[in-house]
Parts: structure tokens; sequence; C-alpha cells
């Protein structure tokens, strides 16, 4: 029986094209591109999804991209839970590590937010952000390509109450 199954991949494959028998080129990804309206995906015609959306706009432009960590108290809720390696969970916690870790300087808060966003996604009390994040190739420094970098939020209250990231340590 494994001779005739032998004989049978054998014939199979000799009666494949010669391009069909060698692995193919690998294919560079396709890029990841941010959406053209940014705030529009931060809206939602569900009011619990539209309003855990504009918190979480608020979060990224307030606070991450602004600095305002004085008013984490309006997003964050005291025992906000982080799973980024690099920031310990409640919201002092997290005041901490951007104002005193990362010294993420206090700046006005802008109209727009400037992270290039490729999608975001709500569903019950979660709400993800997808970021296009450009890197360096490290087969070839001179080169560059894009990924994704995700922040994910569970919403108690209105308030952010934990919080998920593609971070690895010292990053």
């Amino acid at each position: 029986m494994i001779r005739f199954i032998r004989h049978i991949a054998l014939g199979c494959a000799l009666s494949l094209p010669v391009f069909a028998l060698a692995s193919p080129p690998a294919q560079a990804q396709e890029a990841v591109v941010k959406a053209p309206d940014a705030e529009a995906l931060f809206t939602s015609p569900d009011p619990k999804l539209n309003a855990n959306k504009q918190v979480t706009y608020k979060i990224i432009r307030d606070l991450l991209e602004a600095g305002h960590w004085d008013k984490a108290d309006q997003y964050l809720t005291e025992r906000y839970i982080q799973h980024n390696p690099n920031a310990a969970s409640g919201r002092d916690g997290v005041i901490k590590f951007f104002t005193e870790v990362l010294k993420v300087p206090k700046k006005p808060i802008p109209d727009k937010i400037s992270s290039p966003v490729a999608f975001v996604t709500a569903e019950g009390d979660l709400v993800t952000v997808g970021f296009v994040r450009e890197v360096k190739d490290p087969k070839d420094p001179s080169k560059t390509y894009t990924t994704t970098w995700f922040d994910t939020w569970r919403f108690v209250d209105g308030k952010a109450d934990e919080h998920w990231d593609s971070a690895l340590k010292g990053q």
C-alpha cells in the first residue's frame, strides 16, 4: 500500500508544472496604511459604543499625544488595570510612567489626533485602535516596513478601566 501511495504521489508531482514544485519567492507584505478620516472611526450609531470611542479618542489626543495627564481622572478609573509590561496598574501608576519615566511633555491639545490610525473596533465594553507603525527592517536598517500597533481599552461607567497593547519590556 505504501508503495502505491508513493507511486501516486510521484506521478502527481511529475504532472505538475516545474514552477509549482519550487517554493515561491517570499513576497513583501501589503503596507499598513492609515485611514483617510480617523475621526470618523471614533463614532458609532450605538450610544454606548460611541461614548466609549469618544473617550478613547480623548485618551489618545489629550493624554498620549498632548501629555495632559492632569486630565487622566476624566478618562481613566482609579484602579486602571495595565497589561503593558512597562507601566504599573492604577491611574497613578500610568500617570507616573508617562510623566516621570517617559517624560512626555505637556503640549497644547490639538483639534485632531496625529497618530496614524488604521482601524477602530468597538464591541461591548471594549474599544481597540490599530495604529500604523513604521519600523526599521532588522535585515536592512536603511529600509523600513509597516506593521500594526494596537491598544485596547475596557470601559466601566464611561472610563477606561483596563488596557492592553503590543508592548514588550523596555519599549
